[in-house]
C-alpha cells in the first residue's frame, strides 16, 4: 500500500482517481466535493471529454466543435478531469490547492515529452535566457547558469548531467500541440494562457521556495516530483527554508497527475532520487485582478474629474504641511480630521467619473496582445484567407476563386478574436489572428473602422457562432456590406460557411 504522508488526506475512487487537500485548512472543500453526487457527475464528464483519451484524438474531436468557447470548456474539462468545471470554479479556483492522482501515466501523453525537448534543442533556435534557463538550488542557494547565445544539445545535456534543471520558457513557440492547447484554453480564462516546461534530474532541486502571481496547473508528464507548500503570501523575493517553516501541504506527483494551486502560495519542488521529472505548468490570470483594473480606472477617473468638477481643482490648505504627513500622524489636531474627511468626500465623488467600460477595453486590448493566434482547423483553414488556393503557376495566377457577395455566409474565426474599442477620436478593431506564437514579438494588430460600419461589426461579434449573410449586415448600402466583409476576410478575422 502507498504510505500516507503526514498532513494529507486521500480518498480513492473506483476509477483510481484521488484528491488531496490539507486537513483543517482545506477540509471544508473536501466535504463539499464529496457531497456533489460526485460519482454520477464524474461518469457523465468522462463520457463527454474522454477519460484518458489520447490528446491528438481529443484535439481532432474538438476541431469538430462549432463554438470555440464550447471547445475551450471541453478541453479544460479534460485537463482537470474528473472534477466538474462548475465545482472547480465554485470551490477551488483562487481558493486552495488540489491534487488529482490518476494512476494513469499516459493521461497527458502527447502534450510534451523529453524526446520533444531534445527535438526542439536540435531543430529550433533556442536562446539562453529567452527560451531556456539552466538553474540549480543547492544548500539554500539558487543559481542561474545561462551562457550567452544559442542553447545547443551538447551543452544543455551536459548541464543536465551535472544536476541542473532546465526550464523552457515558451514551449508554445516550438510545439504545435502546446500552442494548440493554450490557444484554446485562453478562451476559457478570458486571460492569457501561458506555459513553462521543467526538466529536473533525479535527486535535485532547481528553484528556491517562491510564490507566483498566476493560477498554476502543474501537469506531470514523466517521472515524479515532490512538492511542498507553505503559507499564502505575496512577497517578491525567494525564501529561505528557515523562513517558511513546515509545509502545510506535501505531495508527490507522478506521470498523469495534476496539481492546481492559486497565486500567492509559497511552493518548491524537488526530484526524488529514483526518477527524473518532466512537467509543464499551464498558467493564467496574471495581472487580472480588480486591483489591476482599478489601476486603469482611477487615473482616468481623476483626469476627467479634474476637468469637469471644480472641487477637484480647488487648492490645498495653505498650512496642510504643518499637520499632515508621517511626522504629524500622531497629532491630535482637528484639522487632520477635516482634511481626511475632504479626501473621503472626493474619493466617493470620483466614482461618478470612472470610465469603467473604457478601462475594461484597455484590459481587453492587453489580453488580445497577449493572445496566441488560433490554430485553424482544416475546415477553418480552407474557408479563410489563409487557406485560399490562389497561387502563381505556369506563368499566371491560378485559382483566384469566387468573390464575396451579399449571399455569402460568414462569421468570426473565433469568439474572442476581435474587439471594437474607441480611443475617443475613432473606433478601432483589434484582432488576434495575426499574432505571433512568441510573446509580444509583434505589436497589437488593429485598424480603424468607418463609423457607418461599427454597428455591422458589433452585429458580427454578437452573432457568433452563427453564420450570417453579408446582406444582413446593418450597413447603409449593399456595397458597404461587401466592402466590410472583404476587409474582414482579408485580415483573417472572418471565414465563410462555404468555400469561395
Amino acid at each position: 500500500m502507498r504510505r500516507r504522508r503526514k498532513g494529507i488526506t486521500h480518498r480513492r475512487k473506483k476509477t483510481h482517481v484521488s484528491f488531496c487537500f490539507v486537513p483543517n485548512v482545506f477540509i471544508r472543500g473536501l466535504i463539499l466535493i464529496q457531497s456533489l453526487g460526485f460519482q454520477e457527475q464524474q461518469q457523465q464528464e468522462d463520457e463527454e471529454c474522454g477519460d484518458g483519451e489520447a490528446l491528438d484524438a481529443l484535439l481532432a474531436d474538438l476541431a469538430k466543435v462549432n463554438n470555440s468557447r464550447e471547445r475551450a470548456s471541453k478541453l479544460f474539462q479534460w485537463l482537470i478531469n474528473p472534477i466538474p468545471i462548475k465545482a472547480f470554479f465554485r470551490e477551488t479556483w483562487e481558493k486552495k490547492p488540489i491534487l488529482v492522482q490518476r494512476r494513469n501515466p499516459d493521461f497527458y501523453k502527447g502534450l510534451f515529452s523529453t524526446a520533444e525537448f531534445d527535438r526542439v534543442l536540435r531543430e529550433e533556435d533556442v536562446q539562453y535566457g529567452v527560451n531556456l534557463d539552466v538553474t540549480s538550488y543547492t544548500n539554500g542557494k539558487r543559481e542561474t547558469h545561462n551562457p550567452p547565445g544559442r542553447a545547443l544539445p551538447f551543452t544543455v545535456w551536459d548541464f543536465y548531467e551535472r544536476g541542473c534543471s532546465l526550464r523552457m520558457l515558451n514551449p508554445q513557440a516550438f510545439s504545435s500541440t502546446v500552442w494548440n492547447v493554450l490557444s484554446i484554453l485562453q478562451e476559457q480564462f478570458g486571460s492569457m494562457a501561458g506555459a513553462n516546461v521543467y526538466l529536473t534530474p533525479p535527486g535535485t532541486q532547481g528553484f528556491a521556495p517562491h510564490y507566483d502571481d498566476i493560477e498554476a496547473f502543474v501537469v506531470q508528464l514523466e517521472g515524479k516530483k515532490h512538492w511542498r507548500f507553505s503559507f499564502w503570501v505575496f512577497s517578491p523575493a525567494n525564501f529561505d527554508q528557515a523562513d517558511i517553516g513546515k509545509p502545510i501541504l506535501e505531495v508527490v506527483l507522478e506521470a498523469g497527475d495534476l496539481l492546481y494551486f492559486p497565486r500567492g502560495f509559497i511552493h518548491q519542488g524537488d526530484c526524488l532520487p529514483d526518477a527524473h521529472s518532466l512537467h509543464i505548468t499551464i498558467s493564467s490570470y496574471q495581472k487580472n485582478s480588480w486591483g489591476d483594473l482599478l489601476e486603469k480606472v482611477v487615473p482616468a477617473a481623476l483626469e476627467i474629474a479634474m476637468e469637469e468638477d471644480v472641487e477637484f481643482r480647488q487648492g490645498l490648505p495653505l498650512d496642510y504641511l504643518t499637520f499632515m504627513g508621517i511626522q504629524n500622524s500622531d497629532k491630535d489636531d482637528t484639522r487632520r480630521s477635516k482634511f481626511l474627511s475632504r479626501i473621503e468626500t472626493l474619493m466617493k465623488k470620483l466614482v461618478d467619473y470612472a470610465p469603467v467600460d473604457a478601462a475594461v477595453d484597455q484590459k481587453a486590448k492587453d489580453f488580445l496582445h497577449d493572445c496566441l493566434p488560433p490554430v485553424l482547423t482544416p475546415e477553418e483553414l480552407a474557408s479563410s484567407v489563409k487557406g485560399a488556393p490562389v497561387r502563381w503557376e505556369r506563368g499566371r495566377v491560378m485559382d483566384v476563386g469566387g468573390c464575396i457577395t451579399p449571399q455569402t455566409q460568414v462569421r468570426l474565426l473565433r469568439a474572442g478574436c476581435a474587439r471594437l474599442c474607441s480611443d475617443g477620436e475613432g473606433v478601432h478593431l483589434y484582432y488576434t489572428t495575426d499574432n505571433s506564437r512568441v510573446y509580444h514579438k509583434e505589436e497589437l494588430k488593429s485598424f480603424e473602422i468607418n463609423p457607418e460600419h461599427t454597428e455591422a461589426v458589433e452585429f458580427l461579434i454578437h452573432s457568433y457562432p452563427t453564420f450570417v449573410t453579408v446582406g444582413s449586415f446593418p450597413c447603409d448600402s449593399a456595397g458597404d456590406k461587401v466592402v466590410l466583409a472583404e476587409l474582414l476576410f482579408e485580415r483573417g478575422i472572418i471565414h465563410t460557411a462555404e468555400l469561395l
